[in-house]
């Protein structure tokens, strides 16, 4: 079988990429080793709505839900406060209908979807898969987080989400739980998915996430669980090179997600959408410069965010559960509106500063943390 680029990998990401390259004409083929596409969902699906229409999204019903009204932030000694977000249109999203809907533009396009087949290894032709070689001119690696783990294991954490049915899930109220003892280098999270059910979360460093999130869950109340999923997350940002040879990286592959939320369909789905426009550019050129313009452009779009988030993340590993909860305790009522009144949701480094308490700091934070602000405030 000849395709002119194979993806490995059937989620936003590598979809987008392939609707993309389809689009101009060109022969792709999505390989994705699960038996449906948009399974198993990792993702707690929060994305803005700004940042669908610039991926060429416009959400079917059957994969929009809700908008999110609301998010309480609560520290280790349960102090909290809640930012309103009606204003940045954050909404809730099925991320198996999400990917089932790109999926169909990219088939629309002229892509070919095959599921249950698995990427086996490069050749000098092509791929070889479960069951047959595709000789390619290009190879998509959108395989996820996976293709991270032999390269640099200190960005992977552990993470458990499930889906759950509960009283206490408010629909378009999330709610995130900072606590450096339970979900150390993270925290951890409730999305809902509608009134009475959601998506609850957790991750971090060197804990059982199994017994962690039962100890959270049977804090919050009666639950039933209907769907549980553990999958690594990747928090270190982009790798070095997105290209290389004739090998294209995208999405969690290349580092995509956000390094503070590990949160990636916008971020890692406009690799997918930057990288099949520059693939097609070379399809047609074959003028090896094009497809370095994928990375070019990506770097452009999200390099100084991600580099202030690195930062952001820095700091807040280095955080205990005392300092956290005096930075609660710092939090004014100016800092909560002004985040409320931020409208973007996919750059939010501002939103942590503000967070960390630049203004009317405490002197202990400044202190553990000045030197990494400065360069945030950059």
């Amino acid at each position: 079988m000849y395709s002119d680029v194979v993806v490995a990998g059937g989620s936003v990401a590598g979809l987008l990429c392939a609707r993309e390259i389809a689009s101009k004409g060109y022969s792709v083929t999505v390989i994705e080793e699960d038996y449906e596409i948009g399974t198993p969902e990792h993702c707690g699906g929060l994305v803005s709505l700004s940042g669908l229409e610039e991926l060429g999204i416009i959400p079917f019903r059957n994969t929009f839900d809700h908008f999110i009204e609301s998010a309480n932030i609560k520290s280790p000694n349960g102090n909290n406060f809640t930012i309103d977000s009606k204003k940045q249109k954050v909404i809730e999203i099925s991320r198996r209908e999400l990917d089932k809907q790109i999926a169909f533009q990219a088939q629309k396009n002229g892509a070919t979807i095959k599921v249950k087949t698995s990427f086996q290894e490069i050749n000098d032709k092509g791929v070889r898969t479960n069951d047959e070689q595709i000789d390619c001119k290009i190879f998509v690696d959108a395989r996820g987080v996976s293709s991270l783990i032999h390269k640099d294991r200190t960005g992977i954490l552990s993470s458990a989400q499930y889906e759950i049915y509960a009283d206490w899930i408010k629909k378009g109220k999330v709610e995130v739980f900072f606590d450096q003892e339970k979900y150390p280098g993270f925290f951890a999270w409730v999305i809902p998915s509608g009134e009475s059910k959601g998506k609850v979360g957790i991750a971090g460093k060197g804990i059982n996430v199994a017994q962690v999130m039962e100890e959270l869950l049977k804090d919050k109340g009666d639950f039933s669980v209907i769907r549980k999923i553990f999958a690594p997350i990747w928090i270190k940002g982009p790798i070095e090179n997105f290209v290389e040879g004739k090998t294209v990286i995208i999405g969690d592959a290349a580092g995509q997600a956000k390094p503070t939320t590990a949160g990636g369909i916008y971020t890692s789905g406009m690799g997918g959408v930057f990288a099949g426009q520059a693939i097609a550019k070379f399809l047609k050129t074959g003028n090896e410069k094009d497809l370095e313009q994928y990375q070019k452009r990506w770097n452009e779009r999200f390099g100084k965010e991600f580099e202030k988030q690195l930062l952001a993340r820095k700091i807040l590993e280095r955080l205990d559960n005392n300092t956290i909860n005096k930075l609660f305790e710092s939090v004014t009522p100016e800092i909560i509106n002004e985040i409320s009144e931020k409208d973007d949701f996919d750059f939010h480094t501002g939103s942590i500063i503000k967070l960390l308490g630049v203004k009317g700091s405490i002197k202990t934070v400044q202190t553990l943390i000045g030197g990494e602000l400065k360069k945030l405030l950059n």
